[in-house]
C-alpha cells in the first residue's frame, strides 16, 4: 500500500467518544471569518454602521474559535503522522495565517470599526475567506482521502466506544 492509498482511517486523538474535536469547532471559525467578507461587503454598499460593527465582533469571533480549534487541530497534527505531508501542512499553515491576518485585522477595528473596514479590513477579510476555501479543501482531504480522524471501516456499526479504541463491556 502507497502512502496515498488508505483503507484503514486513523482514529483522532483529540477526540471525544471517537468523535474528532477538530472538525466540530471548525465549523465556528469558518462561519464567524465568512460571515464577516459579507458584513464587510454590506457596509461597503450600505454605509450603515451596524455592519462595520458586527464586521468587528464576527472577526474576533473567529480569532477566537479559530484559535481553539487550532489547539484540537495542532494536537491530531503532532500525534498523527499520517497528518504530516503537503496536505497537512498547507492546512496548518493555512490556518495559522488566516487567524494571524484576522488578528491584525481585528486589532486593526478596534479603535475605529467603520474607519476599519475600508480598505484594507475588506481586502484582509477576502484573503482570509480565499485562504479558508483552500485549507478547507485540505481538511477534507486529510478526513475523506487520507482518513485522518475517521474510525476505520471495521469498526462501522460498533459501539462507540469500542471503535474509540476502549474495551467492550464485560
Amino acid at each position: 500500500m502507497n502512502e496515498y492509498e488508505h483503507s484503514e482511517g486513523v482514529p483522532s486523538t483529540a477526540a471525544i467518544l471517537g468523535h474528532p474535536i477538530h472538525p466540530i469547532m471548525v465549523g465556528f471559525p469558518i462561519a464567524f471569518l465568512s460571515g464577516a467578507l459579507l458584513s464587510d461587503l454590506a457596509y461597503l454598499f450600505l454605509r450603515d454602521p451596524f455592519w462595520a460593527q458586527a464586521s468587528l465582533w464576527l472577526v474576533a469571533a473567529g480569532v477566537v474559535s479559530g484559535l481553539l480549534a487550532a489547539v484540537f487541530g495542532l494536537t491530531d497534527f503532532v500525534t498523527i503522522r499520517r497528518a504530516r505531508h503537503a496536505t497537512g501542512w498547507i492546512h496548518l499553515v493555512g490556518n495559522l495565517l488566516a487567524v494571524l491576518l484576522s488578528l491584525g485585522n481585528w486589532i486593526m477595528r478596534i479603535e475605529d470599526p467603520q474607519e476599519g473596514v475600508l480598505p484594507l479590513g475588506l481586502v484582509l477579510s477576502a484573503i482570509v475567506a480565499g485562504i479558508l476555501l483552500v485549507t478547507g479543501w485540505m481538511g477534507g482531504e486529510l478526513a475523506f482521502r487520507y482518513k485522518v480522524g475517521v474510525i476505520g471501516t471495521e469498526r462501522r456499526g460498533d459501539d462507540p466506544k469500542t471503535a474509540a479504541g476502549q474495551r467492550p463491556p464485560s
